[in-house]
């Protein structure tokens, strides 16, 4: 594709640990938010992918992402458990939560872990598919900064407050719905003003809170399904900012602009153990026979067929782990910049760095 070149993933695994080498990050912060990222665009889910990279690197020099937690749990029962992540990488701090919630679920078949004093987790997919591939059911939540309008309001005052959750399959990787409660994320509104693209109705709103299809007038975001998303964002508020005592709504700190000032943000996580209800090999068998009956089903007019949520992530990391990530020339010099600003000889990674095709 044009304006993009294919990179292996080991490559830009290779350049990551160097970015967080290159700022006395340890490997046991630094490696969870590299898998994170590079799996999450390996899945095809770019805005959350390896774009964040720079983003992160200077949330951490900026002092909002601490290099250095005292990382927290407390037992609240025996499937109950909250983290404080002492404001270090989000990704790090629910991947340690996720790990605890299936620990407590092997055991006594469920468990949930909350996580207070967060940054941003990247991709929800990445915990609940943990769970997923341990043959459980995985959960996972978050809260983010006001961008969404409630139903019938002029001003933002939810975020897009994702969920996500997955489901062990039987020879194939796991079901995986992971959505945010508006109709199209921050990250791809600012990619249709780069572009001087058209937003499609119902999408977003002005400062007014009316509709408009002009994304530099655009000032918020839409819920999807109207009332029934607006309020599936708040359910999500409860879990991530009610239940870990985290500010919600318009009281969270902005992603944008970068600064030093800390997120607060909450994070939800479960993992259930199928094996409790019934045996996992006839739960997977069953699950492999719902997805493939709706597969097969006949396509309507102007639809090629019916798919499942993860197909296209499936498609794309079949593809991406042969081909490589296509990176743009945007991110490219996004990562040229944060080389220079950290030291990181470029001619290191010609894979990375070289001209472009």
């Amino acid at each position: 594709m044009e304006g993009l070149k294919n990179v292996n993933d080991n490559i830009l695994r290779a350049f990551f640990r160097q970015t967080f080498i290159s700022i006395n990050c340890l490997p046991h912060l630094s490696e969870p938010v590299v898998n994170g990222l590079i799996e999450t665009s390996l899945r095809g889910v770019d805005s959350h992918g390896i774009r964040l990279l720079p983003h992160y690197i200077k949330a951490a020099l900026s002092g909002r992402i601490n290099l250095d937690p005292r990382l927290a749990f407390k037992d609240l029962s025996i499937t109950m458990a909250s983290l404080d992540a002492d404001h270090t990488f989000g990704i790090t701090a629910a991947t340690l939560a996720m790990n605890k919630a299936i620990s407590m679920a092997s055991q006594f078949g469920i468990g949930c872990t909350t996580v207070f004093n967060s940054t941003h987790f990247g991709a929800a997919a990445i915990f609940a598919l943990m769970a997923a591939r341990q043959d459980m059911l995985g959960l996972s939540f978050t809260n983010t900064d006001a961008l969404v309008l409630p139903y019938g309001g002029k001003k933002p005052f939810l975020g897009t407050n994702p969920f996500c959750f997955a489901a062990p399959c039987e020879g194939e990787d796991p079901f995986c719905l992971d959505m945010s409660t508006s109709v199209i994320t921050w990250n791809k509104l600012q990619l249709f003003r780069a572009i001087h693209k058209q937003l499609e109705p119902g999408w977003a709103a002005d400062q007014v809170g009316k509709m408009c299809t002009d994304p530099h007038v655009a000032q918020a975001l839409l819920p999807i399904g109207s009332y029934k998303g607006y309020n599936l964002g708040l359910v999500v508020e409860v879990l991530c900012s009610l239940l870990t005592n985290m500010p919600y709504g318009p009281h969270i700190s902005r992603m944008f602009p970068l600064n030093g000032e800390k997120r607060q943000l909450g994070h939800f996580l479960m993992a259930i153990d199928v094996s409790k209800f019934q045996e996992i090999s006839l739960f997977k068998q069953r699950m492999k026979q719902l997805l493939d009956e709706l597969r097969s089903m006949a396509p309507a007019e102007g639809f090629d067929g019916v798919r499942v949520a993860n197909d296209p992530e499936k498609e794309a990391c079949l593809q991406r782990s042969v081909r490589g990530i296509p990176v743009s020339q945007e991110e490219l010099k996004n990562f040229r910049e944060l080389a220079q600003s950290l030291e990181i000889d470029v001619r290191d990674y010609p894979a990375l760095f070289g001209e472009m095709k």
